[in-house]
């Protein structure tokens, strides 16, 4: 089956959808995206992905190019042209087609596109293995609370973990406290609660991250939000990640060193299985 994607408002088979080269989201990543997972036809969580593209463009300085309902229509019919049960979509919006320069020209037309992937990690009725990460150095700009296309860190960071033997990255800060992993937000569990560093402008406000402190308080499991090192999250009970594409997936070791017991976590099996219930509660909403 050809994949379908949407560029402009025009829904094309990739392979005649064609971008400018003088796009500045191709010469210097001048542009704002989001990644959802699609779980029984339906977006995951698509309002709040919305909400942050959103504030992402109005921070950088793109005006927005649809409406929220009309993005809203774009991602569904992505979803629907594709047949897709359950897998992921991404959604681009870069400034615009001019001239390359540094200083952006006014008045630009963004430039938007879509399209779908195939799931890339455990399905979510099946049970996962876990998953093994390496630390390695932020070297991520400034602003990561802002989902930009600047990814360059996250890809070196995700290769060195993969050179390591590992499936993920973990992100270490120059002060030694551990902020992210390398698309993923990063748990470990102490004493029956869960670690999580702030949001500031050191991490992104994952979308999974916030359902996931939506399921601990309704469940009354404690959090410790406060910095933490390396050294912390390796002598953990247990971690896990969250992400769009990975729901909430134990972390099994770090740098070669089990975490735990070295197998999922009875927590985070639980807390995958009510994150789950909760986002197909609200998949269809009427």
């Amino acid at each position: 089956m050809t994949r379908i994607v949407c560029l402009n408002g025009e829904f094309v088979p990739e392979d005649e959808a064609r971008i400018p080269i003088m796009d500045r989201g191709l010469l210097f990543a001048d542009a704002i995206y989001e990644g959802m997972g699609v779980l029984d036809s339906g977006i995951v969580d698509v309002r709040k992905h919305l909400a942050r593209l959103r504030r992402s463009l109005a921070e950088v300085g793109i005006p927005e190019p649809h409406t929220e309902e009309e993005f809203l229509g774009i991602l569904m019919e992505l979803v629907r042209r594709n047949d897709v049960d359950e897998g992921f979509l991404y959604l681009h919006v870069t400034r615009g087609v001019a001239e390359r320069n540094y200083v952006p020209v006014a008045g630009l037309t963004p430039t938007v596109f879509g399209f779908t992937q195939p799931l890339q990690g455990a399905p979510a009725d099946v049970e996962p293995a876990g998953l093994t990460m390496s630390s390695q150095p932020d070297l991520r700009w400034a602003r990561r609370d802002v989902k930009t296309t600047n990814l360059l860190g996250q890809v070196l960071a995700n290769w060195g973990a993969s050179e390591a033997g590992a499936d993920e990255a973990l992100l270490v800060a120059s002060d030694g406290t551990v902020t992210e992993g390398g698309a993923v937000s990063f748990f470990p569990v102490v004493g029956g609660a869960l670690l999580v560093r702030p949001l500031s402008n050191d991490i992104l406000p994952g979308v999974t991250r916030s359902t996931l402190l939506e399921v601990l308080e309704a469940e009354g499991i404690p959090i410790d939000e406060r910095t933490y090192t390396l050294d912390e999250a390796l002598a953990a009970d247990e971690a896990m990640i969250t992400g769009a594409s990975s729901y909430v997936e134990p972390i099994v070791a770090i740098d070669g060193q089990a975490i735990g017991a070295g197998e999922p976590g009875a927590l985070t099996l639980h807390l995958r299985t009510a994150y789950l219930a909760l986002v197909r509660s609200r998949l269809h909403p009427d």
